[in-house]
């Protein structure tokens, strides 16, 4: 593809956080990767003020890439919409393509108010996604064990292979209290598993990864080290992923996949109960 091709411009326009528009909007325009796309997000847009703000922006990424903008809209009161509509844009609101739908369907009228997918609705709950974070961290790279007879999973794998972003996004978007314990070249050469892991069986789940990707994750921390040799990276998702067969400890391989996805594939093989959907 062409760098010098200019990137199509897709704003995010929101009267709250923008977190939801740029979730549908990127699930969206992942399905055209022949095209490339430049992207602003323009959050909390609740005055007059901020809202011409906004639409020059996208009037100027209009001028300057000689491109029609598309605009990816959560704003739920109509006040500020119109201004918003000045632009010469391709304007999908996805209130405006579903809420009336679901009013017809549900007979009756939606609040029109902001900031309730993402806003603490349920005191009890968002404590609970704060607890299952800082149990994430507190248990984290095998700190300590002391508190693994409360996790839910305990994430096990070579160092850098996601384990501890994967326990984070449990935590936050599940409050799944996930722990995580990293296997070094000791127990690859004793292909055992670490003795403080044994009465924790049926809460262990491997991640796997590829020698080349762990090498260039190490690379980034560790430059030019044995650590991120490639020999190394090799020896060690080797043993690992022997040790995790032998010992009949269930897997995926994280080498090219989002945590998302790993998240959902350990709550899907696990079993585990998604209790936050938001």
């Amino acid at each position: 593809m062409n760098n010098n091709r200019q990137k199509r411009p897709v704003f995010f326009v929101s009267d709250r956080t923008g977190i939801t528009s740029e979730t549908l909007g990127h699930a969206l325009l992942t399905q055209f990767n022949l095209v490339e796309f430049e992207y602003y997000s323009l959050p909390f847009i609740t005055s007059t003020h901020k809202a011409k703000n906004a639409l020059k922006q996208i009037c100027d990424a209009a001028d300057r890439t000689g491109l029609r903008p598309i605009v990816f809209s959560t704003m739920v009161k109509d006040d500020y919409k119109p201004i918003i509509a000045e632009c010469d844009a391709h304007i999908i609101d996805f209130f405006d393509a579903f809420i009336m739908p679901l009013e017809k369907e549900l007979g009756t009228h939606s609040t029109h108010t902001s900031g309730l997918s993402h806003g603490i609705s349920d005191e009890a709950v968002y404590m609970q996604r704060i607890d299952a974070v800082n149990y994430a961290l507190l248990n984290d790279d095998g700190i300590t064990a002391k508190h693994f007879d409360s996790a839910e999973i305990i994430l096990i794998g070579a160092s850098r292979s996601g384990k501890t972003p994967t326990c984070l996004y449990l935590g936050l978007q599940y409050a799944i209290r996930a722990a995580n314990y990293p296997l070094t070249e000791v127990d690859v050469n004793f292909q055992k598993l670490p003795a403080v892991l044994e009465p924790y069986r049926d809460k262990l789940f491997g991640l796997i990864i590829s020698p080349d990707r762990l090498r260039n994750i190490r690379e980034l921390r560790r430059p030019g080290s044995e650590y991120a040799s490639l020999a190394q990276c090799q020896k060690e998702v080797r043993g690992i992923k022997a040790l995790l067969e032998q010992e009949g400890i269930e897997y995926v391989d994280t080498s090219h996949v989002s945590v998302e996805e790993i998240a959902a594939k350990i709550l899907e093989k696990k079993k585990l109960e998604r209790r936050v959907l938001i």
